[in-house]
């Protein structure tokens, strides 16, 4: 089992408290092809051949996983060693109320052995898989302004924030260089406040 990586928070995110890793530029990112991609209020999660696993692969239980752990049963026997599915589970309601999700597990990488997969292979992957991607809000060139231009855009009622990458394959070492996120001020990031809390589930698309 493998920790997924921490995404450092771009040099203009209002989330980033003190505990937080920042970017110290955004070289890694000034690329021609550059995915954006909303960031989903959910527990990260690691899909795998043997199984599943929170942000901790030695995460304690919680019924808010159950679900999940139900649908990771479905994929693990397709993955090979060393391949990883890695995205939110959104079963649990935290800081954002959703209503209309497309499923409670939205993927956002694809990982084989040390390396982060291109954008349109793991979309490929995905779709193979029964796997949700997270939803795009951007795609192409960087360009000065770009992020704060998204970040204008957000809805933050709904929306906790943004995640960047770059749509190339890249070592998964490089995170800190070449993905980047912006978070909502405010927005609560507390796993003990909602994991304490009475369990409400998010609402599904009819």
């Amino acid at each position: 089992m493998r920790k997924y990586g921490r995404t450092y928070h771009l040099p203009i995110s209002p989330g980033a408290t003190s505990d937080d890793k920042v970017m110290l530029g955004l070289d890694g990112l000034m690329v021609e092809d550059l995915v954006v991609t909303e960031k989903m209020d959910g527990e990260n999660t690691t899909i795998h051949r043997g199984g599943s696993h929170a942000r901790s692969p030695d995460s304690r239980y919680h019924p808010s996983r159950d679900w999940l752990k139900a649908f990771a049963a479905g994929i693990s026997p397709q993955l090979a060693d060393g391949e990883r599915i890695v995205g939110e589970n959104l079963y649990a309601r935290r800081s954002v109320s959703y209503d209309e999700l497309p499923s409670y597990f939205l993927g956002f990488g694809w990982i084989i052995d040390d390396e982060v997969q291109p954008w349109d292979a793991t979309l490929a992957r995905f779709e193979e898989l029964g796997v949700t991607p997270v939803p795009a809000l951007y795609r192409g060139p960087f360009r000065p302004g770009l992020f704060e231009g998204i970040a204008a855009s957000l809805d933050r009622t709904r929306q906790e924030g943004f995640v960047v990458r770059v749509a190339a394959a890249f070592p998964e070492a490089e995170m800190p260089i070449r993905m980047g996120k912006y978070v909502r001020a405010g927005h609560v990031q507390d796993e003990t406040h909602w994991m304490k809390a009475e369990l409400i589930a998010n609402r599904l698309a009819k």
